[in-house]
């Protein structure tokens, strides 16, 4: 192995991640295998020992004071790391022995972005692997979710037959709890796009652009990492920030009309068909009324990016 590939920069972005960070950055050490190591902590203004507990082990900590989202994290994180090949990390997930070992090794001829088997606490499979979004496929997950995991594949945005995750395989896009990007793509696609996605959607913004560089996007079961904080669900502004950055990146890459509006009416009548649940009906009001959930359950730092302005 040549001494620039025995080189990872890593990122990791918290926020209030004191519960998991320290798991995280032990796991770290073991996950590299023969890879030297050079780790970013950005914090986003944590408000518990976040950073406290990062400066015990050998990383990078910088604190910005203020919540400047995920993607804001990572640039920041791109800037102090320079040219290399790059892990991004979830704060909340624990890497198993050689896993990033085996991403890096990965980042062969065109691939760009290698994403590893998910799994929780249990063992339990976390079907990460996604289609580009189109009409059919929002009309499919807001009509079935996550039932009938064999539909069609036009029907569905998610990639959900266990099989499907037992083979390393090139997708759209991946969930991104854990990324490797290569050097060359990281140069070739620049910084993450924090000015329209403050959270949700960036990876889906990230890995289109990778591809048209002409990257692509593998998914390698060889490498697992457990994440601990995935099945926490949603308040009700995360859900309608979902689903409107959603909506944003359809509306930014669709050029036709019709399609734009068949997309948003397929994303609210999914939330009308859940409208049971408080945080679906507050994500349907917020995409028909064109403004966030309300002053009261949204973030002050998150309120720019739910109205569609930049921050």
């Amino acid at each position: 192995m040549r001494i620039q590939e025995r080189q990872l920069n890593v990122a990791i972005v918290t926020y209030n991640s004191e519960q998991y960070i320290e798991a995280l950055l032990e796991s770290l050490p073991a996950a590299a295998g023969q890879l030297v190591l050079r780790t970013v902590l950005v914090d986003n203004g944590s408000i518990d020992a976040t950073v406290e507990v990062a400066k015990r082990f050998p990383v990078d900590v910088i604190e910005t004071g203020v919540n400047l989202g995920y993607s804001g994290g990572i640039n920041v994180a791109r800037q102090r790391l320079g040219p290399g090949n790059l892990a991004i990390l979830n704060p909340d997930l624990t890497l198993e022995r050689a896993s990033l070992e085996i991403l890096v090794a990965a980042l062969e001829g065109s691939v760009g972005i290698v994403a590893p088997r998910v799994i929780d606490e249990e063992g339990t499979l976390f079907t990460h692997l996604r289609r580009e979004p189109t009409v059919l496929n929002a009309i499919g997950e807001s009509l079935f979710g996550a039932r009938f995991p064999r539909r069609p594949a036009a029907l569905a945005d998610t990639i959900r037959e266990p099989a499907s995750y037992s083979v390393p395989q090139t997708v759209d896009w991946a969930g991104a709890p854990a990324w490797v990007v290569s050097s060359a793509c990281d140069q070739a696609v620049g910084a993450w796009d924090s000015e329209t996605y403050f959270l949700y959607s960036e990876e889906t913004d990230y890995a289109r652009r990778a591809r048209d560089a002409g990257f692509t996007v593998l998914y390698e079961p060889a490498a697992t990492v457990v994440h601990h904080g995935g099945g926490s669900g949603f308040s009700d502004w995360q859900l309608a920030l979902m689903s409107r950055n959603r909506i944003r990146y359809f509306d930014r890459f669709s050029r036709r009309a019709a399609s734009k509006l068949a997309f948003r009416v397929a994303v609210v009548a999914g939330h009308g068909l859940r409208a049971v649940s408080p945080a679906h009906r507050a994500a349907a009001r917020s995409i028909v009324l064109g403004r966030p959930v309300g002053s009261r359950s949204l973030p002050p730092w998150a309120i720019k990016n739910e109205s569609g302005a930049s921050r």
